[in-house]
């Protein structure tokens, strides 16, 4: 399945959008907030530039992206007061793969530009804001041209299911799993690494082209604590997901050998991982580096909150699912999801870690 052609958080303001189910992904940018606003006012007084390039990698289609813009924004702005400087004007780039409904955020800029205008004492910035569709594993902007980029929840996706889990004959080395898990051959955590490690890579050299001299990133991603890849985070929702469809093909609605040849193009990396691709691209040094346990609200019960994930789960994948089994099967799916995740959280908690770097080009 080429991922770049079919992969895509649902698009529209549904009830099963991921405009309506990203609330997680907000939480998680909000508790890395801190340090993005901090990092890109560091960035803006020591480059003092008259136009300021920023780049959204992985901005997807709900209101999280202009609402970190906005944030961004207020605080350069509140920075170069200070500072009496002369505001900058702001280049927005909002990047994610062709099939993203970048209509639904170009849709909201009207209502974007209100409430910046709204909030300023010193007149209304200077704001160009563009859509850029492509991959961001390869070049997407002219040289030198970005001050500050950002990417949420984003780069744990690879640019493909790694090639190395497929026998010759096309069948899967992963049967029982659509990620690495316990029964999963060696080879299958092997060629995930591999993968990760050749996209990361990408990623950085293609970045470093784009930025200027001293240019930053704050990347936000899941990740895992330590070498097992097997743990009650990450893992463990894909390892729920498998159950979810493998009820079906007990029920005969699915065939086995389409789950048999299902897997996912995800990869959550260790922190060691992460620090020796920076290491080894070598364009950029390694300032921060800070690891958070996402928790669920305090006010969702089991059942509120085993719904509120299987919708998220359902807004990601629902177009890869779709696409491999047909989107007749989505309904009973996600409604097995929901059940076991709440199973599951009634025995103990399920934690999913989550990575903030922050990068400086060299």
């Amino acid at each position: 399945m080429d991922v770049e052609k079919v992969f895509h958080m649902t698009g529209g303001i549904g009830h099963n959008s991921y405009a309506k189910n990203s609330s997680l992904q907000k939480k998680a940018s909000d508790m890395v907030k801190d340090m993005t606003l901090e990092t890109v006012q560091e960035l803006y007084l020591t480059t003092a530039p008259k136009s300021l390039g920023i780049a959204d990698l992985g901005c997807s289609s709900g209101p999280n992206t202009l609402s970190i813009m906005k944030e961004i924004i207020e605080a350069v702005q509140g920075t170069s007061r200070k500072a009496f400087h002369t505001a900058p004007e702001f280049r927005v780039y909002l990047n994610d793969l062709p099939t993203n409904d970048f209509n639904s955020i170009f849709k909201s800029l009207p209502e974007f530009s209100r409430d910046l205008n709204k909030e300023t004492n010193s007149g209304p910035p200077s704001i160009y804001i563009g859509g850029y569709p492509g991959s961001f594993y390869g070049r997407l902007f002219p040289n030198n041209s970005l001050h500050f980029v950002y990417s949420s929840y984003s780069l744990h996706w690879l640019s493909r299911v790694p090639p190395a889990i497929y026998s010759e004959q096309g069948k899967s080395l992963n049967k029982g799993s659509v990620y690495i898990s316990e029964s999963s051959p060696l080879v299958v955590a092997d060629a995930y690494l591999k993968q990760f490690q050749e996209d990361f890579t990408l990623f950085l050299q293609s970045r470093s082209e784009e930025l200027i001299s001293g240019g930053k990133m704050v990347l936000i991603l899941l990740g895992r604590i330590g070498p097992d890849h097997v743990d009650r985070g990450n893992s463990f929702f894909w390892e729920l997901l498998y159950q979810s469809i493998a009820i079906l093909v007990s029920k005969g609605e699915v065939e086995k050998e389409k789950l048999d040849s299902y897997d996912v193009h995800f990869y959550a990396p260790s922190k060691d991982e992460l620090e020796d691709a920076v290491r080894k691209e070598g364009s950029f040094g390694l300032d921060r580096f800070e690891m958070f346990e996402l928790e669920r609200d305090n006010h969702k019960d089991n059942e509120s909150y085993a719904t509120s994930v299987a919708m998220a789960v359902r807004a990601i994948q629902e177009s890869m699912i779709g696409q491999h089994f047909g989107e007749e099967i989505l309904d009973s799916l996600f409604e097995n999801y929901r059940r076991l995740v709440g199973e599951e959280i009634a025995k103990e908690d399920i934690k999913p870690i989550t990575f903030g770097l922050v990068l400086r080009k060299l």
